[in-house]
């Protein structure tokens, strides 16, 4: 993900957060408030991406057509291999 530009944003935020935070800061976790905040939300921007691949594989395996393209696409690499098992290598 690009850093860019960055934009001047205004979020509110529980004060036990807050603190938190700015615990975490102090102890090293990032370098400022605002790099902390970016580095959050980007893991949780990766979160929701992986949840939604899941979700997708998780429908691909209960569609019979994707499945049958699935088993084609096997028999037809699998004739490939068959192939070359009988080329000698190089």
């Amino acid at each position: 993900m690009s850093e860019g530009t960055a934009r001047k944003v205004t979020y509110s935020l529980p004060d036990d957060l807050l603190n938190e935070m700015e615990t975490a800061v102090r102890e090293g976790a990032a370098p400022s408030y605002s790099a902390f905040v970016a580095q959050a939300v980007r893991e949780q921007l990766h979160r929701q991406y992986e949840q939604r691949l899941k979700d997708e594989f998780s429908a691909a395996a209960e569609d019979p057509l994707f499945l049958e393209d699935v088993e084609e696409t096997m028999r037809a690499f699998g004739e490939a291999d068959r192939e070359l098992e009988g080329t000698p290598e190089e």
